[in-house]
């Protein structure tokens, strides 16, 4: 017999925060993976991660937009400095 509070915590309502998100796509994951979520709420968490998947690109495009603001210079000038690489360029 599904478990009707698997069933429930599909239809929570969306975190608010990137953190959060996260944690309820693993949730919904693990949910998935169990194998205890009847088709319907099987389908309804897979939708539910896709929009929170989204969800979560969106916040980390803005966190991107936000960073190269903070790197603006005085003049006005984007110092573009990539994610992937922090260190110092010694070849310079």
């Amino acid at each position: 017999m599904p478990d009707k509070m698997a069933d429930k915590d599909v239809s929570q309502d969306d975190p608010k925060d990137f953190a959060a998100t996260l944690d309820r796509l693993e949730t919904l994951v693990a949910q998935l993976e169990s194998g205890e979520l009847t088709l319907e709420a099987s389908l309804s968490a897979f939708e539910r991660g896709v929009r929170l998947t989204r969800d979560a690109q969106h916040r980390l495009d803005s966190a991107e937009l936000q960073v190269q603001a903070l790197l603006e210079q005085g003049d006005g000038s984007l110092q573009s400095v990539p994610f992937e690489s922090r260190e110092p360029d010694h070849e310079r």
